[in-house]
């Protein structure tokens, strides 16, 4: 931790330029903007927590799944990336046993750590995670201590690029650095993260938006061992190549949302009973199409459908990645068109099932196709449902896309992004200008 007026006058005189090149690719004039988030960040912690001398500040980002839709949770393969969007910390140690945190615009929530035992009460609420985290690394032997934390996120909620993982990362960053010595990697913090959300939010997530958040920049991560993911980076750059990438929020409610959600990998898994096994990922692509027309009576169509979309999405995924390394944008965007299709054919998780007045993920890709036309692509992103979708669209025509498409859907509603190479960061580990 460092002195708080110290912290300021570096924010202020520029001290943290480079690392918000890092994180945010800002330049001189935009780092400005990023200071000024920063001093707002420390202003409101002080006004919450006065007696604070010293503090850490953190950062932690969404997340864009560019390949892979819902491969995770049946131990295949995803293509994703960080992105320059974060949730930040002001933090500090109390010298107790009680964790503390308020985020912006929510209540407080405090989490007594003599109790680490989940709370079915407490179920979708962000107290679950801070406890499930703490009891992660409190599982691997890390003696864990109370904190005060005020946070701060411009990670769209309901957006698709995991506001969720994102928290959960950016507390196992702060109890990493405060409790470990930093001695816990990226990927144990997202499997931490992971076992938070599955067992104490309640909400039966994959690794791979914890993964992509905690670990930073393009990736392929490879869920066949699922305690020991095989993890590979990718230095494309879009913009370098005349594209940016869009995040489109389609407006819809995910409430209510969670049988649906659930039913994907329910029905995978329902899939893989039929082989003796747990996963679609230990069943061959051949040996499941020569036995649909006698698992067709259990499972249902669509369970096979959704069982087809994974074995084509995981070999997708990593086709993309190749794209990407050959610097072959022509067969990456023919790629990512051919797995939007695949989610909404055989995955189906674009339209609520029975709902015929409001489509609008639906409507979203159908204003994608008319806008880009042949060139670009576009995808539904993440779960999928009442969720967003990924459109890449040439630098050129940006803004003409952006302003169709909100013509029509909102405000608002089109987000442009860029891949931020770090994931969970501790930013004043980083200035050294004491």
């Amino acid at each position: 931790m460092r002195d708080i007026y110290k912290i300021k006058q570096d924010l202020a005189d520029g001290v943290f330029e480079p690392v918000f090149e890092n994180l945010y690719r800002a330049d001189g004039q935009s780092s400005i903007i990023y200071a000024q988030r920063y001093l707002n960040l420390i202003e409101r912690y002080e006004k919450i927590f006065p007696k604070t001398k010293e503090i850490s500040l953190f950062s932690a980002p969404g997340r864009t799944e560019i390949g892979g839709n819902h491969t995770d949770h049946q131990h295949g393969c995803v293509l994703a990336a960080s992105i320059n969007l974060d949730i930040i910390a002001a933090a500090s140690t109390n010298n107790e046993n009680v964790i503390r945190v308020q985020s912006e615009g929510f209540p407080p929530d405090e989490v007594n750590l003599d109790n680490l035992e989940k709370n079915p009460e407490e179920y979708n609420q962000a107290k679950a995670l801070i406890r499930g985290v703490a009891a992660g690394f409190k599982k691997l032997g890390y003696d864990i201590k109370g904190f005060n934390a005020y946070t701060s996120s411009n990670v769209l909620k309901g957006s698709g690029l995991s506001s969720s993982a994102a928290f959960e990362v950016l507390i196992g960053n702060i109890i990493n650095t405060f409790f470990a010595d930093n001695k816990v990697s990226a990927e144990e913090i997202a499997k931490i993260g992971q076992y938070a959300e599955n067992n104490f939010f309640g909400k039966p997530c994959g690794l791979m938006d914890q993964m992509a958040s905690s670990v930073g920049g393009i990736i392929t991560i490879d869920f066949k061992d699922t305690e020991n993911p095989v993890i590979k980076k990718n230095n494309f750059n879009f913009s370098e190549k005349g594209y940016s990438i869009c995040i489109i929020d389609t407006g819809a409610d995910h409430a209510d949302l969670t049988d649906e959600y659930a039913s994907i990998p329910y029905e995978m898994k329902l899939v893989a009973k039929q082989f003796g096994k747990d996963y679609l990922r230990e069943i061959e692509k051949q040996e499941f199409i020569e036995k649909i027309p006698d698992i067709r009576p259990v499972t249902g169509d669509r369970a096979i459908l959704r069982a087809l979309h994974y074995f084509e999405e995981t070999e997708r995924a990593l086709k993309e990645a190749e794209a990407l390394e050959n610097n072959n944008l022509k067969e990456f965007f023919k790629l990512i068109r051919e797995s939007g299709e695949s989610s909404y054919m055989y995955l189906q998780n674009v339209n609520v099932c029975g709902s015929s007045k409001n489509q609008p993920v639906g409507l979203a890709l159908g204003l994608c196709n008319e806008f880009l036309k042949d060139t670009g692509a576009f995808r539904v992103h993440g779960g999928g449902f009442a969720g967003t979708v990924q459109a890449f669209v040439p630098t050129s025509m940006l803004y003409e896309f952006k302003e169709k498409t909100e013509n029509i859907l909102g405000k608002n509603t089109c987000h442009i992004i860029s891949v931020r190479q770090a994931g969970g960061y501790c930013l004043t580990e980083e200035t050294t200008n004491d």
